[in-house]
């Protein structure tokens, strides 16, 4: 038996392929023709990659993986900040919001006074 991904991007059990079968691969969720893959524009991800000194090469999958894990970043501290929007009875989300967030989740504590910091220098 071996796995094989179904068109869902699950994987299912399937007798009757070779042993040295390679290992499987799920497939993109199939979407309306023209949906983009990614959110950010990959350029724009691109363009701040290379900004970097010590980046010489980029590929175009690691810009697209890139791409993806800052939108997963962006919604899930969104998610979490709008919780802390919702404990005060309020849909709005505000910079207190994202603040309490950081404080409140250990995956955000890298983040810790980069806000206070990053505002502070946008108001002088």
């Amino acid at each position: 038996m071996a796995a094989v991904a179904a068109g869902n991007g699950a994987f299912r059990e399937e007798e009757g392929t070779g042993g040295d079968a390679a290992a499987p691969q799920p497939h993109a969720p199939t979407s309306a023709p023209g949906a983009r893959l990614s959110r950010l524009p990959l350029a724009r991800v691109k363009a701040l990659v290379k900004a970097d000194p010590d980046v010489t090469l980029a590929g175009q999958e690691a810009i697209f993986i890139l791409a993806r894990a800052a939108e997963l970043f962006v919604e899930t501290i969104a998610k979490d900040a709008y919780c802390c929007a919702q404990q005060g009875k309020r849909k709005t989300l505000q910079r207190r919001d994202l603040d309490n967030a950081i404080e409140a989740v250990d995956e955000f504590a890298f983040l810790e006074g980069i806000g206070r910091r990053w505002w502070k220098s946008k108001m002088q």
